[in-house]
């Protein structure tokens, strides 16, 4: 990190369970006279964490990997698209053997209940994580997003999976369609399609659309093996390639 030593660290408090933060918040008291600290929030949520992270200045997030809906791990891709992002310090109650993965990886992580000495430890040389890091921790515990993330105009961007219609790729970029708009977001059509392979069917080499919001598959007009489909929400018509149709009339059937 970048902090000045003679300045505090600032420091966001991240957990769904109030007793795990306020220990952190104590600990860090008792800490004052090794490391000088100051707690400008605290979030039990990784959606509140990401606004939190936004409000204010922010250079260390201590943060729970298991919470509900957004999970830690979920939650500091997200707060890494923040410029500049803060340093990450997970907090878990795994088990040894399952931190082998923060440990191949070089990531910080605080094993429940935290010790004030191994806190002091952990922020004194806090850093930021890498995103092939990311990639290789969620590998490891595998748990598929609640949303999708972008930078735009220096705020970080929040797509829930849930609203979005239909992912399709272009070039470099991956456009994402919801009911109000469509995004740009720089990621693998591939890597989504395994990420969320219960949400999404291909419906082409460069499309996915949502199983749930299938409306219609027609036959183009004069197009003896031309298909295209509609959504709900959504007055488009996507085109079906012939190799996919037949995998997908199969799969439409158990929705």
């Amino acid at each position: 990190m970048n902090t000045p030593p003679s300045l505090p660290l600032r420091v966001l408090i991240v957990d769904d369970e109030a007793p795990a933060r306020h220990r952190l918040r104590d600990l860090l008291a008792d800490c004052a006279d090794q490391l000088a600290v100051d707690v400008v929030a605290e979030a039990d949520n990784g959606l509140d964490a990401l606004e939190q992270a936004q409000q204010q200045p922010v250079d260390v997030v201590l943060l729970d990997i298991r919470m509900p809906g957004m999970d830690g791990l979920e939650c500091a891709a997200h707060l890494n698209r923040l410029a500049p992002p803060p340093a990450i310090i997970f907090s878990t109650a795994y088990d040894a053997y399952a931190c082998q993965a923060f440990d191949l990886n070089a990531v910080d992580y605080l094993l429940k209940p935290v010790r004030a000495e191994r806190l002091v430890r952990a922020l004194s040389r806090a850093h930021r994580l890498s995103h092939g890091a990311l990639d290789q921790l969620r590998d490891a515990h595998p748990k598929a997003r609640t949303h999708l993330s972008l930078n735009e105009k220096g705020r970080i961007v929040l797509i829930p999976v849930d609203d979005i219609l239909y992912l399709k790729a272009e070039l470099k970029y991956v456009t994402v369609r919801t009911a109000a708009r469509e995004f740009l977001i720089e990621e693998s059509l591939t890597h989504l399609e395994t990420e969320f392979d219960t949400v999404f069917l291909r419906i082409h080499r460069n499309c996915l659309v949502t199983r749930a919001r299938i409306r219609e598959i027609g036959k183009l007009p004069g197009d003896e093996d031309g298909h295209f489909l509609r959504l709900d929400g959504l007055d488009e018509r996507l085109m079906v390639s012939r190799r996919q149709y037949s995998a997908l009339r199969e799969k439409i059937k158990s929705i």
